[in-house]
């Protein structure tokens, strides 16, 4: 059994590989400067850039899970997820409100897809 790690660090890995499966860490955009939008936005370029590290791709993702500061913003995130996943194949999704670590932090995905 292979377990591969990728840019770790004391706490964690950016991108965990196990049987041809690929895990990435929680990935948020904090700014206090940028709305809902643009969080989702460059949340979803952070996960193309990781899942290509990885030797994987948007069209091999498998799940997302989406943690939400406020649920009010919902409408606004699927704005951006559904323009984003438009030409791709759809993975199995949730969303969830959430506590964040940081008041900054409006959104975090978690991704997981195929190798």
């Amino acid at each position: 059994m292979t377990i591969e790690r990728i840019e770790s660090t004391e706490r964690m890995s950016r991108i965990v590989k196990h049987n041809n499966t690929v895990y990435l860490c929680g990935q948020t955009a904090a700014d206090e400067a940028w709305d809902i939008t643009e969080q989702t936005q460059r949340c979803l370029q952070k996960v193309e850039d990781l899942l290509e590290k990885a030797g994987s791709s948007t069209e091999k993702l498998l799940m997302v899970t989406i943690y939400i500061r406020d649920m009010n913003d919902f409408a606004a995130m699927n704005k951006v997820w559904d323009a984003w996943v438009a030409d791709k194949p759809k993975p199995a999704r949730a969303c969830v409100e959430a506590h964040m670590a940081r008041p900054c932090v409006l959104v975090e995905l978690s991704v997981t897809a195929a190798q």
